[in-house]
């Protein structure tokens, strides 16, 4: 009885690990009772204060930095590829990132663009596996960078934040060390595939001259993104010092990385009213100026749905089977 217990109960954990329908409902239910506690604490007009505060100099700034940060995205991309075998160029990378981070916005789930990078450039490549490989490492590895960035402004800058954070961190890594540990005692084949993995990872990052090319392109990426929430916040109206601005920053980067929202938003507005007040400067300016950076982000990726446009054009069809556009001429391109 016990034994059919538990593997009745193993069934239905590898059901809803797979089951694509939940996944998309668990984020729609949290993000949208997110929204509605935080709307339910500061009112709807927080959230209208930050959209109206869009005006074309913040739009405009909210472009160039989003092309820097995809540029600098795409060649981690690119660099990871390279590693593991497949043969990969910037501009290429850079088309696809573009309508991928796209994707991921106004798709649910969050992770469409990465998938369809993912199998797009593997057909193309005809190594989707090592192709999908190289999306999740540069993924992870932009997460990583950020979460040590964010450890380390928040020591330095941040210590009141420091109490609810390292609970926070050691919560959810403590969750993810006991999966791969049950991972690797009860399966067999569990323990070959995490090996595997961690063979292919160091495949990709093995090179101490890529790591550090990584570790570059990370930083770019996060400053990018630090910048922008930067350029919401003084619109909204706040006056915020420096070094309150970047540990603020990191803050909200950090709740809109929790895989629980609609498009991004939902926990990073959460977070950002909470941060705000705890620092001093309100659970209203918080929400503002999250507001207008989750509306900044969608603009700013906008020229991915040119992308998926052009690609599908190109490919005569109307879906996004294979996302490829080549921006530059391979004889133009510059390996940076």
């Amino acid at each position: 009885m016990a034994s059919r217990m538990t593997t009745n109960i193993r069934t239905l954990l590898r059901q809803a690990r797979r089951s694509t329908r939940l996944r998309v409902t668990t984020r729609l239910v949290v993000g949208v009772g997110v929204l509605i506690a935080v709307i339910a604490q500061v009112g709807t007009g927080p959230l209208l204060h930050g959209l109206l505060s869009l005006d074309g100099q913040t739009i405009g700034s909210a472009l160039i930095l989003a092309a820097v940060a995809t540029a600098a995205a795409a060649w981690r991309w690119r660099l990871i590829a390279t590693r593991l075998g497949v043969e990969l160029r910037w501009s290429t990378a850079f088309g696809m990132y573009y309508q991928s981070q796209f994707l991921n916005t106004v798709l649910p789930g969050g992770i469409v663009g990465d998938f369809r990078r993912a199998v797009a450039r593997g057909q193309s490549a005809e190594s989707i596996k090592q192709t999908a490989r190289s999306v999740a490492i540069e993924r992870s590895a932009g997460q990583v960078v950020q979460l040590a960035l964010a450890l380390a402004v928040l020591a330095w800058l941040g210590a009141e934040f420091e109490g609810y954070l390292v609970g926070a961190l050691a919560i959810g890594l403590g969750v993810i060390v006991v999966a791969l540990l049950v991972t690797a005692v009860v399966s067999l084949r569990g323990r070959r595939a995490l090996l595997h993995e961690a063979r292919q990872l160091r495949a990709g990052l093995g090179s101490a001259r890529v790591s550090v090319q990584v570790a570059i392109a990370s930083v770019i990426v996060i400053a990018c993104h630090v910048a922008t929430f930067t350029i919401a916040t003084a619109a909204v109206g706040e006056s915020v010092p420096p070094g309150r601005m970047l540990t603020l920053a990191f803050v909200v980067l950090l709740g809109a990385s929790i895989p629980l929202n609609i498009g991004g938003w939902g926990p990073r507005e959460g977070i950002a009213g909470g941060a705000f007040a705890l620092a001093g400067f309100g659970a209203a300016a918080g929400v503002a100026a999250s507001t207008l950076f989750g509306a900044l982000v969608i603009i700013s990726v906008a020229p991915g749905a040119i992308v998926t446009v052009v690609s599908s054009v190109r490919q005569g069809k109307t879906n996004f089977a294979a996302p490829v556009l080549v921006i530059a001429d391979s004889s133009q391109e510059k390996t940076p």
